[in-house]
């Protein structure tokens, strides 16, 4: 199980997660992309002693980007602790991570610092107690790039202002299959929301799961961008959850044998690509969700979700594999998966 997803989260059915992430920049630095090796040392080694400093050590793990192989920068970015961004730094590039995986500390990623809180369901609002406590831990030792009308300065302007990104991962497949999710989609462009794929921006969406985040961060209170953000996807989650009730009721035998047909494949196939495994595990977990497969655990449907992402795959077989290589492997783990999960 991967570490972030333990424990209950609320509206697990529809929000598989909920992340904050807060940009920072330090007064008397250039931005990450300006700046020499012995410039970035300097911002890692102040990050590193504010923490050790208020005895927080014991809590983290620490590693630089350029000291990591290729497949494990990759799981980072697979289980969702990195961004793809940070793990292209090889230069001056290096994060802390909690021992339950559920706070991130990225450094000299396209800011200074990164404040990243990962948490399994829907819960906006105990992600910014954290993501807040963590802040006021590092603004104790570190001086913030702060502007009385602009608010915190960010190497991108869109990130000005309060610096945090929140959003939510939902599982929508019925939204998606009755085509309404394109205008819902529409809807939160409007209203300074957007929706985005599986890895966020510039990603593709996969398994129906979207990430749904603010645009804005300039003009609003942290606390005014939780609160709406919160309200449209719970609004999201009862659109789907209905959705999820009409097609049961009025096309109960098609949503069944695309979830059993998904679940016969998975149980047989002997070679996969990671998107059509995603598509049919997708199918799995709404059959989990609606009471049609009672027993398989949908947390771990999720978490199979992203071990059978490439590198991931590659570092559970211990080897460098080719894409067919890996194609045959992730069959053998999910059918080894599927055979062991418990409810």
């Amino acid at each position: 199980m991967i570490k972030w997803l333990g424990g209950v989260g609320k509206e697990e059915d529809v929000v598989v997660s909920t992340r904050l992430r807060l940009a920072r920049n330090m007064a008397n630095y250039k931005f990450p992309e300006f700046m020499t090796e012995e410039e970035g040392e300097l911002v890692t080694s102040e990050v590193l002693n504010s923490v050790r400093d208020n005895a927080e050590d014991s809590l983290y793990r620490f590693y630089r980007i350029k000291d990591l192989s290729d497949i494990e920068k990759k799981v980072f970015v697979e289980e969702h602790l990195i961004s793809p961004n940070l793990s292209e730094r090889t230069a001056n590039g290096s994060f802390l991570i909690s021992n339950d995986e559920k706070s991130t500390i990225m450094i000299n990623e396209e800011d200074h610092i990164r404040i990243q809180v990962l948490l399994p369901g829907l819960d906006f609002n105990h992600g910014w107690e954290v993501s807040s406590r963590l802040d006021d831990l590092l603004e104790k030792e570190i001086e913030y790039a702060y502007h009385e009308q602009f608010g915190y300065l960010t190497a991108c302007p869109t990130n000005a202002g309060t610096g945090l990104r929140a959003s939510a991962m939902l599982h929508l497949p019925c939204l998606a299959m009755t085509g309404h999710l394109n205008s819902i989609i529409e809807g939160l462009g409007k209203i300074g929301l957007t929706a985005r794929g599986l890895y966020g921006e510039g990603s593709k969406v996969s398994g129906y799961l979207f990430q749904i985040s603010n645009q804005t961060t300039l003009g609003e209170t942290e606390e005014d961008i939780i609160k709406k953000l919160n309200k449209v996807v719970l609004q999201i989650v009862s659109r789907e959850r209905s959705t999820r009730v009409f097609m049961l009721d009025k096309k109960h035998t098609e949503i069944e044998d695309k979830v059993f047909r998904s679940l016969g494949i998975l149980n047989y196939s002997r070679i996969i690509s990671s998107a059509e495994a995603m598509n049919h595990l997708s199918n799995i977990k709404l059959g989990c969700d609606l009471g049609l497969i009672d027993d398989i655990n949908s947390k771990k449907i999720v978490s199979l979700m992203m071990d059978i992402q490439p590198a991931s795959i590659q570092k559970s077989s211990n080897t460098s594999m080719s894409e067919e290589e890996r194609d045959v492997y992730r069959a053998q783990v999910i059918r080894n998966n599927l055979i062991n999960m418990e409810v």
